[in-house]
Protein backbone atom coordinates (compact mmCIF):
# COMPACT_ATOMS: atom_id res chain seq x y z
CA UNK A 1 0.00 0.00 0.00
CA UNK A 2 1.39 3.53 -1.12
CA UNK A 3 0.12 6.70 1.23
CA UNK A 4 0.17 10.63 0.70
CA UNK A 5 0.24 11.56 4.37
CA UNK A 6 -0.17 15.41 4.75
CA UNK A 7 1.15 16.93 7.50
CA UNK A 8 -1.25 19.09 9.36
CA UNK A 9 1.20 22.18 8.81
CA UNK A 10 1.37 22.87 12.77
CA UNK A 11 5.02 22.40 14.16
CA UNK A 12 4.06 20.91 17.73
CA UNK A 13 1.88 18.24 19.12
CA UNK A 14 -0.04 17.48 15.92
CA UNK A 15 3.38 17.56 14.16
CA UNK A 16 4.24 14.71 16.85
CA UNK A 17 0.76 12.84 15.99
CA UNK A 18 1.92 12.76 12.40
CA UNK A 19 5.07 11.70 12.57
CA UNK A 20 4.15 8.67 15.07
CA UNK A 21 1.48 7.77 12.48
CA UNK A 22 4.08 8.00 9.48
CA UNK A 23 6.62 5.83 11.59
CA UNK A 24 3.96 3.29 12.57
CA UNK A 25 2.40 3.00 8.59
CA UNK A 26 6.16 2.41 7.78
CA UNK A 27 6.98 -0.61 10.42
CA UNK A 28 4.07 -2.30 8.81
CA UNK A 29 5.27 -2.54 5.09
CA UNK A 30 3.25 1.10 4.23
CA UNK A 31 4.78 2.86 1.65
CA UNK A 32 4.47 6.59 3.30
CA UNK A 33 4.95 9.67 0.40
CA UNK A 34 5.41 13.05 3.04
CA UNK A 35 3.54 15.97 2.07
CA UNK A 36 5.39 18.86 4.42
CA UNK A 37 2.18 20.91 4.84
CA UNK A 38 4.20 23.38 7.16
CA UNK A 39 6.99 24.37 5.25
CA UNK A 40 4.68 24.86 1.91
CA UNK A 41 2.60 27.20 4.18
CA UNK A 42 5.68 29.08 5.37
CA UNK A 43 6.67 29.54 1.48
CA UNK A 44 3.13 30.02 0.36
CA UNK A 45 2.78 32.60 2.50
CA UNK A 46 5.71 34.32 1.54
CA UNK A 47 4.89 34.29 -2.04
CA UNK A 48 1.44 35.26 -1.55
CA UNK A 49 2.40 38.12 0.25
CA UNK A 50 4.87 39.27 -1.76
CA UNK A 51 2.93 39.31 -4.85
CA UNK A 52 0.57 41.26 -3.12
CA UNK A 53 2.81 44.26 -2.10
CA UNK A 54 4.53 44.40 -5.86
CA UNK A 55 1.13 44.18 -7.42
CA UNK A 56 -0.19 47.50 -4.71
CA UNK A 57 2.30 49.64 -6.10
CA UNK A 58 0.14 50.31 -9.50
CA UNK A 59 -3.11 49.65 -7.30
CA UNK A 60 -3.24 50.91 -3.46
CA UNK A 61 -6.51 50.38 -3.21
CA UNK A 62 -5.23 46.02 -3.82
CA UNK A 63 -7.23 43.82 -0.45
CA UNK A 64 -4.67 42.12 1.17
CA UNK A 65 -4.93 38.42 0.96
CA UNK A 66 -6.43 36.62 3.19
CA UNK A 67 -5.09 32.94 5.36
CA UNK A 68 -7.54 30.78 2.48
CA UNK A 69 -5.47 32.00 -0.27
CA UNK A 70 -1.89 30.49 1.42
CA UNK A 71 -3.82 27.42 2.75
CA UNK A 72 -5.43 26.85 -1.18
CA UNK A 73 -1.33 27.27 -2.84
CA UNK A 74 0.02 25.52 -0.04
CA UNK A 75 -2.59 22.80 -0.32
CA UNK A 76 -3.13 22.40 -4.09
CA UNK A 77 0.35 20.51 -5.21
CA UNK A 78 -1.08 17.66 -2.85
CA UNK A 79 -3.72 16.92 -5.61
CA UNK A 80 -0.23 16.47 -8.56
CA UNK A 81 1.87 14.57 -5.50
CA UNK A 82 -0.91 12.19 -5.05
CA UNK A 83 -1.17 11.07 -9.17
CA UNK A 84 2.13 11.33 -9.96
CA UNK A 85 2.97 8.81 -7.01
CA UNK A 86 -0.23 7.32 -7.71
CA UNK A 87 -1.02 6.31 -4.06
CA UNK A 88 -3.49 4.13 -2.84
CA UNK A 89 -5.51 7.01 -0.33
CA UNK A 90 -4.26 10.22 1.14
CA UNK A 91 -4.25 10.47 4.74
CA UNK A 92 -4.45 14.13 6.26
CA UNK A 93 -3.66 14.63 9.79
CA UNK A 94 -5.74 17.17 11.77
CA UNK A 95 -6.84 18.66 8.36
CA UNK A 96 -6.97 22.14 9.95
CA UNK A 97 -4.95 24.01 7.34
CA UNK A 98 -5.71 22.07 4.38
CA UNK A 99 -8.21 23.51 1.92
CA UNK A 100 -11.27 21.53 1.22
CA UNK A 101 -11.12 22.14 -2.03
CA UNK A 102 -7.99 20.26 -2.62
CA UNK A 103 -9.95 17.37 -1.31
CA UNK A 104 -13.07 17.67 -3.63
CA UNK A 105 -10.49 17.83 -6.62
CA UNK A 106 -8.72 14.45 -5.00
CA UNK A 107 -11.85 12.61 -5.02
CA UNK A 108 -12.85 14.11 -8.48
CA UNK A 109 -9.60 12.35 -9.37
CA UNK A 110 -10.26 9.09 -8.39
CA UNK A 111 -8.05 8.98 -5.04
CA UNK A 112 -9.83 8.00 -1.56
CA UNK A 113 -9.14 10.95 1.00
CA UNK A 114 -9.27 10.22 4.81
CA UNK A 115 -8.72 12.43 7.48
CA UNK A 116 -7.21 11.75 11.19
CA UNK A 117 -8.62 14.42 13.05
CA UNK A 118 -6.66 15.27 16.21
CA UNK A 119 -8.52 18.54 17.98
CA UNK A 120 -12.05 16.97 19.17
CA UNK A 121 -14.16 17.95 20.69
CA UNK A 122 -12.27 21.28 20.67
CA UNK A 123 -12.62 22.22 17.38
CA UNK A 124 -15.93 19.47 16.37
CA UNK A 125 -18.02 21.20 14.15
CA UNK A 126 -15.42 22.33 11.95
CA UNK A 127 -14.13 18.62 12.22
CA UNK A 128 -17.66 17.47 11.39
CA UNK A 129 -18.07 19.81 8.04
CA UNK A 130 -14.41 18.69 6.95
CA UNK A 131 -16.32 14.62 7.72
CA UNK A 132 -18.63 14.90 5.78
CA UNK A 133 -16.86 15.32 2.44
CA UNK A 134 -13.72 12.51 3.15
CA UNK A 135 -13.82 9.21 2.20
CA UNK A 136 -13.32 8.28 5.89
CA UNK A 137 -11.99 9.12 9.17
CA UNK A 138 -10.26 8.90 13.01
CA UNK A 139 -11.28 11.05 15.48
CA UNK A 140 -9.11 11.35 18.63
CA UNK A 141 -12.16 11.62 21.34
CA UNK A 142 -14.49 8.58 21.95
CA UNK A 143 -17.65 10.86 23.22
CA UNK A 144 -17.85 12.65 19.65
CA UNK A 145 -17.79 9.35 17.36
CA UNK A 146 -21.75 9.05 17.22
CA UNK A 147 -21.58 12.46 15.75
CA UNK A 148 -18.71 12.06 13.37
CA UNK A 149 -20.86 8.77 12.28
CA UNK A 150 -24.00 10.85 11.68
CA UNK A 151 -21.71 12.65 8.95
CA UNK A 152 -19.43 9.53 7.66
CA UNK A 153 -20.30 5.70 8.01
CA UNK A 154 -17.08 5.67 7.92
CA UNK A 155 -15.49 7.25 10.85
CA UNK A 156 -13.52 5.68 13.44
CA UNK A 157 -12.39 5.82 16.94
CA UNK A 158 -8.40 6.27 16.80
CA UNK A 159 -6.81 6.99 20.12
CA UNK A 160 -3.62 9.05 20.61
CA UNK A 161 -0.09 7.06 20.97
CA UNK A 162 3.53 7.02 21.59
CA UNK A 163 6.60 7.34 19.53
CA UNK A 164 8.98 3.75 19.83
CA UNK A 165 11.91 5.94 19.15
CA UNK A 166 11.37 8.62 21.19
CA UNK A 167 9.25 7.28 23.93
CA UNK A 168 11.30 4.69 25.78
CA UNK A 169 12.66 5.05 29.04
CA UNK A 170 16.22 3.42 27.31
CA UNK A 171 15.76 6.44 25.17
CA UNK A 172 19.29 9.05 25.69
CA UNK A 173 18.27 12.02 27.84
CA UNK A 174 19.28 14.86 26.56
CA UNK A 175 22.17 17.14 28.52
CA UNK A 176 20.38 19.90 28.75
CA UNK A 177 17.37 19.04 30.19
CA UNK A 178 17.04 20.50 34.10
CA UNK A 179 15.56 17.89 36.70
CA UNK A 180 12.41 19.65 37.95
CA UNK A 181 10.48 18.89 41.25
CA UNK A 182 7.51 18.97 38.94
CA UNK A 183 7.19 19.57 34.77
CA UNK A 184 4.27 20.70 32.60
CA UNK A 185 4.97 21.22 28.67
CA UNK A 186 1.89 22.56 26.89
CA UNK A 187 0.24 25.62 26.42
CA UNK A 188 -1.68 28.47 28.41
CA UNK A 189 -4.93 27.89 28.01
CA UNK A 190 -6.85 30.08 30.19
CA UNK A 191 -8.03 27.79 32.45
CA UNK A 192 -4.52 26.35 32.94
CA UNK A 193 -3.52 29.94 33.73
CA UNK A 194 -6.42 29.91 36.48
CA UNK A 195 -4.94 26.18 37.64
CA UNK A 196 -1.18 26.87 38.18
CA UNK A 197 -1.95 30.46 40.15
CA UNK A 198 -4.39 28.68 42.54
CA UNK A 199 -1.16 26.38 43.80
CA UNK A 200 1.43 27.42 46.49
CA UNK A 201 4.38 26.54 44.65
CA UNK A 202 6.51 27.48 47.40
CA UNK A 203 9.25 25.10 47.87
CA UNK A 204 8.92 23.02 44.92
CA UNK A 205 10.64 23.60 41.54
CA UNK A 206 8.07 23.89 39.13
CA UNK A 207 9.01 23.84 35.20
CA UNK A 208 6.95 25.41 32.67
CA UNK A 209 7.81 24.87 29.12
CA UNK A 210 5.53 25.88 26.03
CA UNK A 211 3.65 29.17 25.02
CA UNK A 212 3.34 31.61 28.58
CA UNK A 213 4.56 34.45 28.57
CA UNK A 214 2.11 37.27 29.13
CA UNK A 215 -0.83 35.52 29.68
CA UNK A 216 -1.67 36.19 33.29
CA UNK A 217 0.49 33.78 35.92
CA UNK A 218 1.10 35.28 39.01
CA UNK A 219 4.57 35.97 39.47
CA UNK A 220 5.59 32.85 41.42
CA UNK A 221 4.67 31.11 38.71
CA UNK A 222 5.83 33.21 35.39
CA UNK A 223 9.25 32.77 37.12
CA UNK A 224 9.14 29.15 36.68
CA UNK A 225 8.87 29.17 32.50
CA UNK A 226 11.64 27.85 31.45
CA UNK A 227 11.39 28.21 27.99
CA UNK A 228 9.44 27.61 24.79
CA UNK A 229 7.83 25.36 22.50
CA UNK A 230 9.87 22.25 23.19
CA UNK A 231 10.24 19.46 20.67
CA UNK A 232 9.23 15.65 21.54
CA UNK A 233 12.48 14.17 22.05
CA UNK A 234 13.32 17.44 24.66
CA UNK A 235 9.99 16.91 26.40
CA UNK A 236 10.94 12.96 26.40
CA UNK A 237 14.01 14.12 28.74
CA UNK A 238 11.74 16.73 30.50
CA UNK A 239 9.69 14.08 31.50
CA UNK A 240 12.04 11.44 32.61
CA UNK A 241 14.35 13.39 34.82
CA UNK A 242 11.41 15.55 36.85
CA UNK A 243 10.10 13.87 39.77
CA UNK A 244 6.56 14.56 38.87
CA UNK A 245 5.23 14.97 35.63
CA UNK A 246 1.83 16.95 35.12
CA UNK A 247 -0.85 15.78 32.34
CA UNK A 248 -3.23 18.92 32.37
CA UNK A 249 -6.66 18.53 30.01
CA UNK A 250 -7.28 21.84 27.60
CA UNK A 251 -10.83 22.77 27.94
CA UNK A 252 -11.07 25.94 25.91
CA UNK A 253 -12.74 25.44 22.14
CA UNK A 254 -11.06 26.78 19.45
CA UNK A 255 -6.90 27.33 18.78
CA UNK A 256 -6.46 30.95 20.29
CA UNK A 257 -5.90 31.36 23.89
CA UNK A 258 -8.30 33.86 24.54
CA UNK A 259 -10.15 33.91 27.59
CA UNK A 260 -13.46 34.96 26.05
CA UNK A 261 -13.42 31.37 23.88
CA UNK A 262 -15.76 29.33 24.74
CA UNK A 263 -15.57 25.74 27.11
CA UNK A 264 -16.30 22.32 26.05
CA UNK A 265 -18.85 20.45 28.22
CA UNK A 266 -17.34 16.99 28.12
CA UNK A 267 -14.70 14.71 27.14
CA UNK A 268 -13.31 11.32 27.90
CA UNK A 269 -10.38 10.16 26.27
CA UNK A 270 -6.51 10.68 27.04
CA UNK A 271 -3.92 13.30 25.12
CA UNK A 272 -0.71 12.38 23.58
CA UNK A 273 0.90 13.70 26.95
CA UNK A 274 -0.66 10.90 28.68
CA UNK A 275 0.58 7.98 26.65
CA UNK A 276 4.29 9.74 26.67
CA UNK A 277 4.50 10.30 29.71
CA UNK A 278 3.27 6.64 30.73
CA UNK A 279 5.64 5.08 27.66
CA UNK A 280 8.59 7.28 29.35
CA UNK A 281 8.52 5.79 32.60
CA UNK A 282 7.74 8.78 34.39
CA UNK A 283 5.33 9.49 37.40
CA UNK A 284 2.43 11.74 36.79
CA UNK A 285 -0.27 13.14 37.75
CA UNK A 286 -3.27 13.79 36.10
CA UNK A 287 -7.02 15.65 36.19
CA UNK A 288 -9.61 13.72 35.92
CA UNK A 289 -10.91 12.02 32.53
CA UNK A 290 -12.88 8.88 32.32
CA UNK A 291 -10.61 7.06 30.28
CA UNK A 292 -7.30 7.96 32.62
CA UNK A 293 -8.33 4.95 35.62
CA UNK A 294 -9.74 2.54 32.56
CA UNK A 295 -5.93 2.81 30.49
CA UNK A 296 -3.91 2.97 33.85
CA UNK A 297 -5.98 1.81 36.73
CA UNK A 298 -4.36 3.33 40.18
CA UNK A 299 -0.70 3.84 38.32
CA UNK A 300 -1.51 7.52 37.55
CA UNK A 301 -3.50 9.27 40.42
CA UNK A 302 -6.03 12.11 39.60
CA UNK A 303 -7.38 15.17 40.72
CA UNK A 304 -10.13 17.78 40.35
CA UNK A 305 -9.29 20.79 41.81
CA UNK A 306 -6.23 22.63 42.41
CA UNK A 307 -6.69 22.12 45.95
CA UNK A 308 -6.46 18.61 45.22
CA UNK A 309 -3.55 18.32 42.78
CA UNK A 310 -1.34 20.62 45.29
CA UNK A 311 -1.92 17.68 48.21
CA UNK A 312 -0.86 15.22 45.47
CA UNK A 313 1.85 16.80 44.49
CA UNK A 314 3.64 17.59 47.82
CA UNK A 315 2.36 13.84 49.04
CA UNK A 316 4.27 12.32 46.37
CA UNK A 317 7.49 14.55 46.07
CA UNK A 318 8.20 12.86 49.69
CA UNK A 319 7.82 9.05 48.64
CA UNK A 320 10.72 8.53 46.29
CA UNK A 321 9.97 4.68 46.89
CA UNK A 322 6.65 4.43 45.77
CA UNK A 323 7.04 7.24 42.76
CA UNK A 324 9.99 4.88 41.24
CA UNK A 325 8.18 1.91 42.33
CA UNK A 326 5.14 3.20 39.91
CA UNK A 327 7.21 5.14 37.21
CA UNK A 328 8.56 1.22 36.50
CA UNK A 329 5.38 -0.57 36.05
CA UNK A 330 3.23 2.65 33.95
CA UNK A 331 5.27 1.69 30.31
CA UNK A 332 3.58 -1.70 30.83
CA UNK A 333 0.14 -0.26 30.78
CA UNK A 334 0.74 1.07 27.38
CA UNK A 335 2.51 -1.61 25.87
CA UNK A 336 0.03 -1.85 23.25
CA UNK A 337 -0.72 1.95 22.72
CA UNK A 338 2.02 2.71 20.29
CA UNK A 339 1.61 4.37 17.19
CA UNK A 340 2.98 0.89 15.88
CA UNK A 341 -0.40 -0.48 17.08
CA UNK A 342 -2.44 2.40 16.22
CA UNK A 343 -1.23 2.26 12.69
CA UNK A 344 -2.68 -1.07 12.04
CA UNK A 345 -6.20 -0.07 12.72
CA UNK A 346 -5.45 2.50 10.04
CA UNK A 347 -4.13 -0.10 7.52
CA UNK A 348 -7.21 -1.90 8.46
CA UNK A 349 -9.35 0.36 7.97
CA UNK A 350 -7.97 1.81 4.58
CA UNK A 351 -7.90 -2.10 3.19
CA UNK A 352 -11.81 -2.03 3.76
CA UNK A 353 -12.19 1.18 1.96
CA UNK A 354 -10.27 0.48 -0.90
CA UNK A 355 -12.17 -2.72 -1.43
CA UNK A 356 -15.69 -1.23 -1.10
CA UNK A 357 -14.72 1.15 -3.47
CA UNK A 358 -13.50 -1.19 -5.57
CA UNK A 359 -16.48 -3.37 -5.69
Amino acid sequence: MRVLVVHPGASWSTADVEAGLSYGLKQHGVEVIPYRLDERLDKAGSEVFYRWRQQRRGRPDLPKPDGSMVVYQASEPALAMALRHQVDAVIVVCGMFFHRDVIVMLKRAGVPVTVLFTESPYDAEKELGMASIVDGCWTNERSVLDDFRKVNKRAGYLPHGWHPERHIPSAAIDDDAPAHDVVFVGSGFPERITWFNAIDWTGIDLGLYGTWKGLGLKRQVAKCIKGAQVNNTYASSLYRRAKVGLNLYRRSKGFGLDRSNPRISHAESLSPRAYELAACGAFHLSDYRAEVPEQFGSLVPTFQTPQEAEQLIRQWLRDDEQRARVAEALPASVAEASWVDRARVVIGDLQALLLENAA
